[in-house]
């Protein structure tokens, strides 16, 4: 899953793509590098974000989201809590809704239901705004597996099909470091359920904490965000969310040539 930030104010790439003629640009440049699906997000949600109003995130998302549809055939992903957005970019020619809240927003799972479409639930500790400030767990990986199995069965008993939901534990959106941590290490326990998981660890600060602090951008934090994808990828990760597609691409092919050999 190809990354592209639609917004001013993202934590790596924000106010790069903001223009919709090169946001769309991008995009097919990431497919072109072996995206299998693009994520358009138009609201940052990096730690201390705050959401933009629905008209706002809409005129950023959706000229977008036409764009890429005209051009390609390639699935394209919203990454969005807003109903009003969720079932203007379906009509528009998103294939996926991929939503931080996990459709708890009011309105936001009858929409999700309405477009009939895949959606990834991820959990967050807290809002964008606050979720960095003091996260807590008793036991991160039970208490991140007991919400997304909840919202599992609200959104069965409301009509999405289990078969068409993905679960992503949401690395960095309430975490820790160590939170981070016994997450990728145990990821097995959330693959487990038998749906499919999606990890988002690109270019995150627990790269810098990994790597020993060493004050960087994101922007340079491409090895590190190999490195995780592949862990997530060995321990069952269905879908790894890149801002760095070709380089992942080419780490991924490496991996499946290595293991066709040994």
């Amino acid at each position: 899953m190809g990354i592209l930030n639609v917004t001013p104010d993202s934590f790596s790439d924000g106010g790069l793509y903001h223009d919709p003629r090169r946001a769309i640009e991008q995009g097919l440049a990431l497919i072109a590098a072996g995206a299998d699906l693009v994520d358009v997000g138009g609201e940052s949600t990096r730690p201390g974000a705050l959401a933009p109003g629905v008209a706002e995130e809409l005129d950023r998302v959706i000229p977008v989201v036409e764009g890429l549809r005209a051009a390609s055939d390639a699935l394209i992903s919203v990454d969005t809590s807003e109903p009003a957005v969720m079932v203007a970019a379906v009509a528009a020619g998103a294939d996926m809704l991929n939503d931080v809240r996990a459709l708890c927003r009011p309105g936001a799972l009858p929409a999700a239901v309405a477009a009939g479409v895949p959606v990834c639930l991820m959990h967050m500790q807290g809002t964008p705004a606050t979720m960095q400030q003091a996260p807590r767990y008793a036991d991160v990986v039970g208490e991140v597996t007991a919400f997304l199995m909840e919202r599992v069965v609200a959104c069965v008993a409301a009509g999405l099909p289990r078969s068409s939901l993905i679960l992503d534990p949401g690395f960095g959106f309430g975490k820790t470091l160590e939170h981070n941590l016994a997450l990728l290490q145990r990821l097995d326990e959330l693959v487990a359920t038998g749906i499919p998981v999606l990890a988002g660890l690109s270019r995150k600060s627990m790269i810098r904490q990994l790597a020993g602090g060493r004050d960087d951008s994101p922007a340079d934090r491409l090895g590190g965000s190999l490195a995780l994808a592949l862990v997530a990828r060995q321990r069952g990760a269905r879908i790894v969310r890149v801002h760095d597609v070709a380089q992942t691409v080419q780490a991924f092919r490496v991996m499946d040539g290595f293991e066709s050999r040994s």
